[in-house]
């Protein structure tokens, strides 16, 4: 315990884009120097974690570094910083990291004043704030996700109809476009029987109507065979490298990694407006941007790939070659390190 330098608390049992953020950061930081230590439920195994027993031990200074570093990414947990900090006196420093597309809360406003650095994730979260801040953009494992081989990129492979693949991933919700997605594929698949829509993603108990509205939809056009829900797959990067086209339709997103997924697996992207998507995908060179919302420019952009299978090849190795050189975990990893050092030092 005395040799942590950072903790990575995570409020929230279900998984979320935030628990999958810290999921995939926390390794990597251990791997590259920074002593920390997650905290909280729904952690898989392979993360370092905190024990309860450990808990009291934040009140003592690590052996290493003046304070601890207390890097918060939600609201409870900025709070559970303070208490820390303000009333039991532990001897910690406060990072937030925001990713929120939106004019923050006066509660919200309130805990990030009292932070001693914040972090926001994309050019857009930052236009947010009226408080310093450095954007540190979310990187990706490219040792996770990686080009396919000729095997995986083969669709026959998948055991669904058709010679080429499109996917949508995330929760079945309005929030992340489904109906847009379906509704684009309704109309675009008739005309391109070689393609097969797939839809990855949990539909939780408060969204099961809108999921079975979308699987009418889909029944009375007679594509029950070619749009399919795939549910939660135990290993989704397979799929990211099977598909040809990646479709991000969500009308609004903290940060989004399913595009930086897609391309760092070789696959081309169509995304919305919304999160980091426009920073992340280079319009015309790696995918299509459309506006948030907008069925018809998304339905317009997918049809550009369906009707020309090698233009989406062409942008899935310029997307490769975009998130190899400028959105490596390494990177992320990296910058926020410099974040660390910059409180250690007193700066």
């Amino acid at each position: 315990m005395a040799e942590i330098e950072v903790i990575a608390p995570n409020f929230k049992k279900r998984l979320s884009g935030v628990t999958s953020v810290i999921i995939q950061i926390v390794p990597e930081q251990r791997r590259l120097g920074t002593v920390v230590c997650a905290l909280g439920p729904g952690l898989p195994p392979h993360v370092p974690k905190l024990r309860l027993r450990d808990l009291p031990r934040l009140l003592s200074r690590p052996r290493r570094r003046p304070v601890r570093v207390w890097h918060a990414r939600r609201n409870t947990e900025m709070l559970a910083g303070l208490v820390l900090r303000q009333v039991l006196r532990a001897p910690v420093k406060l990072v937030f990291t925001s990713a929120a597309q939106r004019s923050h809360t006066a509660y919200t406003r309130w805990l990030m004043r009292h932070m001693d650095a914040i972090v926001t994730t994309s050019s857009r979260s930052a236009s947010f704030l009226s408080l310093p801040h450095r954007i540190v953009p979310h990187g990706i494992d490219l040792e996770r996700f990686h080009p396919p081989s000729e095997e995986e990129r083969d669709w026959s492979s998948s055991g669904l109809p058709g010679t080429h693949g499109i996917g949508c991933f995330g929760r079945i919700r309005p929030q992340k476009g489904t109906d847009l997605f379906v509704d684009a594929m309704i109309e675009l698949l008739p005309h391109h029987p070689e393609w097969t829509a797939a839809i990855f993603g949990r539909v939780t108990s408060d969204h099961r109507r809108f999921a079975e509205t979308l699987q009418h939809r889909i029944d009375a056009a007679g594509l029950a065979e070619r749009i399919v829900f795939m549910g939660e797959v135990p290993d989704i990067k397979p799929w990211y490298r099977r598909i040809s086209v990646c479709v991000a339709p969500s009308r609004n997103e903290g940060f989004g990694l399913t595009p930086l997924e897609a391309m760092a697996s070789q696959t081309a992207v169509v995304a919305s407006d919304a999160g980091a998507y426009r920073d992340l995908v280079a319009e015309g060179e790696t995918g299509f941007v459309v506006g948030a919302g907008d069925g018809a420019a998304l339905t317009a952009a997918i049809s550009t790939y369906l009707r020309a299978p090698d233009l989406a090849a062409r942008h899935a190795e310029a997307g490769l070659r975009r998130a190899r050189e400028h959105y490596a975990l390494e990177r992320e990893v990296q910058a926020l390190a410099e974040v660390y050092e910059h409180l250690w030092s007193g700066a």
